[in-house]
């Protein structure tokens, strides 16, 4: 999914349904790395669709020895540049109190 794409969604969601929340995140862990999301109430009931924005990873260095008993750790290396995304459905569950993942064929399926 592109950023352009994401961006209808999330119009289409907006004049269509009672949007609960939106926001942006950025990740801890990934460089220049964020989550956008929208919950709304639609018509599977309370919904929340993510979206993934991360770098490309170019390269992966293993930094360690081979001693029994050391530590091993591996350095990423990220695109400038390049940058890919990620599409994520969940629906509320009641009993669980947690959101649950759509799979991606009942995610494509979903339409606004």
């Amino acid at each position: 999914m592109t950023q352009d794409k994401w961006q209808n969604i999330v119009g289409l969601i907006k004049d269509k349904f009672a949007v609960e929340d939106e926001g942006r995140e950025e990740l801890e862990d990934i460089p220049r790395a964020s989550v956008e999301f929208i919950i709304f109430a639609g018509p599977l009931g309370r919904m929340k669709l993510e979206y993934t924005t991360k770098p490309v990873v170019l390269d992966k260095k293993s930094i360690g020895s081979k001693r029994i008993g050391s530590e091993a750790t591996v350095q990423y290396i990220y695109s400038e540049t390049e940058f890919y995304g990620t599409f994520k459905a969940f629906r509320w569950s009641e009993p669980d109190d947690d959101w649950m993942e759509l799979a991606p064929e009942a995610a494509g399926a979903f339409s606004v």
